[in-house]
């Protein structure tokens, strides 16, 4: 069946000027041309929508989130309580929300027992409505870093997957994802905001260790990405070879620069630190946590405008999944994005064409082009004169299948 997206305003990613009364043709899951209406013939038969006062553009793609999690306070202890197949189920539901909400893509950045392969494999066999998903297994970090549990000896977790010590056991831990299903590894080269006991200035996977998995992704094309906070863990994550950095806390020039020669993304996650230090202890956040974000908050603000200003690519994530982050309301990244001295349209090509590129799908989605899926959003008014209109997203489709 062929439809036709008609009339409306056409920003297609790639940053140019909007198109005015624009005709998207779509021929059963793919663009088959775009461009101005008095440039396209309608053909005969088409399922024709109108578009009239809308403004048309890709789906966004989000590319940090956690689907396991549903963006509670603290999940650490639920998570010894729930049982993996029940936090699959609830995965498929938070995939569910953020395509609803204009989200047709999303890279997950770590679960437990490959929940997020699983619902990538339900989606994709058409079980589960959901997302493209690109997914990367377990994360890996170190004994007692961010991404281990931090609970008495006498208490026992049953999964230690992902945690390692030493370059050996980070090449295994790194084939052992592939084996599973992963698409990207995931890194954590410092300590984080929401794990006890740890310090997100303070490197943990070492040169080596990081090295020796990102080697074993690159032997098959695949990409990888660092949740890097602080300066060291982020230069030697970049020296090793990661495609991007997480959160980007604590950037100086001399990993600005880095950062540059070796085309390496940010993706920022403004919403997870926002998040937290807006709510703060009173809604249940626990207050190491708190405390850290508060004391990043402004230096991250500061990071994201450098790296910005200096040319980095930035890619839009939100770490959906954290503290009052919650699935469906990732267009809140845009508007943090644009607070800290985006434009709009550097907004929308960050959570399109950028992040497309970054998950290496940029031959198939994030800007409306022939030959790619017709992945299409679409909302009332302009969200070049307002980002936040994004977060209503009224008009969703994905290869071409109205949602």
């Amino acid at each position: 069946m062929t439809k036709v997206l008609k009339g409306g305003c056409l920003i297609d990613g790639n940053g140019s000027l909007p198109v005015e009364n624009a005709v998207i043709v779509i021929e059963e899951e793919r663009i088959k041309e775009v461009g101005c209406a008095d440039s396209i013939e309608i053909p005969e038969g088409a399922e024709v929508v109108d578009m009239t006062g809308k403004t048309i553009m890709p789906g966004m793609i989000d590319c940090h989130v956690h689907i396991g999690s549903g963006g509670e306070a603290s999940s650490e202890l639920q998570n010894l309580k729930e049982l993996i197949p029940y936090k699959a189920l609830k995965a498929t539901t938070h995939a569910k929300k953020a395509l609803d909400a204009g989200v047709t893509a999303l890279r997950d950045m770590g679960e437990v027992g490959y929940i997020d392969v699983a619902v990538k494999k339900a989606i994709t066999a058409g079980l589960y409505a959901g997302p493209r998903l690109m997914v990367s297994g377990h994360g890996l970090s170190i004994t007692g870093g961010h991404g281990d549990a931090h609970f008495i000896p006498e208490v026992q977790v049953t999964s230690k997957v992902g945690v390692v010590d030493g370059a050996d056991a980070a090449r295994k831990a790194a084939r052992e994802q592939i084996k599973h299903g992963a698409d990207v590894l995931k890194l954590c080269a410092t300590g984080g905001v929401m794990s006890e006991g740890t310090e997100p200035g303070a490197q943990q996977l070492t040169y080596e260790e990081m090295k020796a998995a990102i080697d074993e992704f690159k032997k098959l094309g695949k990409a990888s990405a660092a949740h890097a906070q602080g300066t060291q863990g982020i230069k030697e994550a970049i020296r090793a070879g990661i495609s991007s950095i997480e959160h980007g806390f604590f950037l100086d020039e001399e990993a600005i620069q880095m950062m540059l020669d070796r085309d390496v993304y940010l993706v920022p996650t403004l919403t997870a630190v926002h998040g937290i230090v807006t709510h703060g202890v009173e809604a249940g956040i626990p207050e190491y946590a708190v405390n850290k974000a508060r004391k990043a908050q402004e230096a991250h603000i500061d990071s994201f405008k450098r790296a910005k200003a200096a040319g980095v690519k930035i890619a839009m994530g939100t770490d959906a999944g954290t503290p009052f982050n919650y699935h469906g309301e990732n267009a809140q990244e845009l508007a943090l994005m644009v607070k800290a001295g985006m434009s709009e349209m550097e907004a929308i090509v960050a959570t399109t064409k950028t992040a497309a590129e970054l998950l290496q799908m940029e031959k198939d989605i994030g800007t409306i082009e022939k030959g790619k899926y017709a992945d299409v959003i679409a909302v009332e008014g302009s969200p070049l004169d307002d980002i936040t209109l994004l977060e209503n997203v009224e008009f969703v489709m994905k290869g071409g299948e109205m949602v």
